[in-house]
């Protein structure tokens, strides 16, 4: 349930990221300075693959984790799914994290909220998935 409940989280971080990012005027949410600053990383060129907003992949990632957490939670291969897919959102964001810090020189706090998020899945599922490996094994 922790990890639904990160899940839902991220979806939360990822939908004000989302808003952010279609977000006609600058906002103050997130602008601490020259280092912080939301609203540059959202509205970058980097902020979109062919159109879609990062942050919206962000969302439907976040919902099929959620939705695997949930109701497929009973499933023997579910902690599996959800750990590959949180590596693979976790290699993503620790590449959205390079471009915050080499290549625009600012960061995002949800950014960083969503690069946590789906590291504490990421490890949480694969204890999931050692110990349900573990129980097969044994029985």
């Amino acid at each position: 349930m922790v990890i639904a409940v990160l899940a839902l989280a991220g979806i939360v971080v990822s939908s004000i990221s989302l808003a952010h990012h279609y977000s006609a005027s600058k906002t103050s949410f997130c602008d601490f300075g020259e280092s912080f600053n939301c609203d540059i990383v959202n509205k970058s060129e980097y902020s979109t693959i062919l159109g879609v907003p990062v942050s919206l992949i962000g969302i439907v990632g976040y919902a099929a984790v959620l939705m695997l957490a949930t109701l497929y939670r009973s499933r023997s291969d579910s902690a599996t799914i959800i750990f590959w897919g949180a590596l693979a959102g976790l290699g993503f964001a620790l590449y959205l994290t390079y471009i915050e810090a080499y290549v625009l020189t600012v960061w995002c706090i949800l950014c960083l909220s969503s690069m946590f998020l789906i590291l504490s899945i990421a490890v949480l599922s694969s204890i999931a998935m050692w110990q349900q490996r573990r129980s097969l094994n044994t029985n």
